[in-house]
């Protein structure tokens, strides 16, 4: 008998996306304050080196270090990069290089975009000069990028400068964004599609026997692939919890409400997933649940207790 055509292996495109706030001491409060108003500041180690972007501690003493100059808005591309295809919050929207731009009296290199017409126009030591942003805040994109300059290198040292402006940056709001496609894989791609189905399927480990659900497409415990697929539920067992206090941003679930462990009639492996049906101070490891599914819900909306008896603790302690 023919085995049954392993389903689609499927793929999604998901974003993890967080602001942070960050506070800013007196050397970064500076140096963003000052690209605010159109001035790019550094920071002179003891061995008298100028950092730029400007640091609080010396990279090799370990030192505290405040002494900040103003350096120019020209400088020199030590290395580069092409971008072919700008992606979503990057300094351009048509493609451009990266560059480490030497300005003209720091001794490190800032990183940032180099508006050109091509490869071809970019090349390691060129002349560039930043290129400001029409509004600017206190952030490293009041440099709208970096444009090439056809001047020469502008000599002598970083003027001293004392770090004072009208309405300093004290903190700032960071992005932090990744968008990336993932594929489940055979084994939770078939989870997946069962799910679809209002089934709940597992994979039994050749060795030990144990059903892994979900299943990770190997046993973790004896390291074999597992392809012998389980179905099992729908009713399960408590076998941990919490209660959640704090409300989710996005999520329509009133606080507090209980996030439990379920290990599934015939599973060796607990998953997560909310209870709901009964007061949240009355669950308990061992109450036996049922999954409640919505119309067109591809998973469980939640688990619900089924009025059987509490299970005893014997039975699913291994899985607590």
């Amino acid at each position: 008998m023919a085995s049954a055509p392993s389903p689609e292996v499927l793929r999604a495109p998901l974003v993890v996306e967080f602001p942070f706030t960050r506070s800013l001491g007196p050397v970064q409060s500076a140096f963003l304050t000052g690209l605010r108003e159109r001035t790019v500041l550094g920071v002179r180690t003891g061995d008298g080196r100028t950092l730029v972007p400007p640091v609080e501690y010396d990279p090799v003493t370990a030192e505290e270090i405040r002494d900040l100059v103003e350096v120019a808005t020209t400088g020199t591309v030590t290395t580069w990069a092409w971008n072919h295809e700008p992606r979503r919050g990057q300094p351009l929207d048509t493609p451009f290089a990266w560059v480490l731009v030497t300005l003209d009296g720091a001794d490190t290199a800032l990183l940032h975009a180099l508006d050109a017409p091509g490869p071809d126009a970019v090349r390691t030591g060129m002349r560039v000069r930043v290129r400001w942003a029409a509004e600017r805040v206190g952030a490293i994109t009041d440099i709208a990028c970096f444009e090439p300059y056809e001047g020469q290198e502008e000599g002598g040292r970083p003027a001293p400068h004392t770090g004072e402006f009208t309405e300093p940056v004290s903190g700032i709001v960071a992005a932090a964004r990744l968008d990336y496609t993932y594929s489940p894989g055979r084994a939770q791609s078939a989870y997946i599609h069962a799910l679809s189905d209002q089934r709940t399927v597992g994979e039994r480990c050749p060795s030990c026997r144990k059903v892994y659900v979900p299943p990770r497409g190997a046993c973790p415990t004896c390291g074999v692939a597992t392809t012998d697929r389980v179905e099992v539920g729908p009713r399960g067992t408590v076998t941990t919890y919490c209660i959640v206090n704090i409300k989710a941003k996005n999520l329509d679930i009133e606080v507090p409400y209980v996030y439990a462990h379920i290990a599934l009639d015939g599973a060796d492996l607990a998953l997560h997933a909310r209870i709901a049906g009964i007061p949240y101070d009355q669950v308990r490891m061992g109450l036996r649940v049922e999954p409640v599914w919505t119309e067109g819900g591809r998973y469980p909306d939640h688990y619900r207790p089924t009025g059987e008896p509490d299970a005893d603790y014997d039975t699913y302690k291994e899985l607590v």
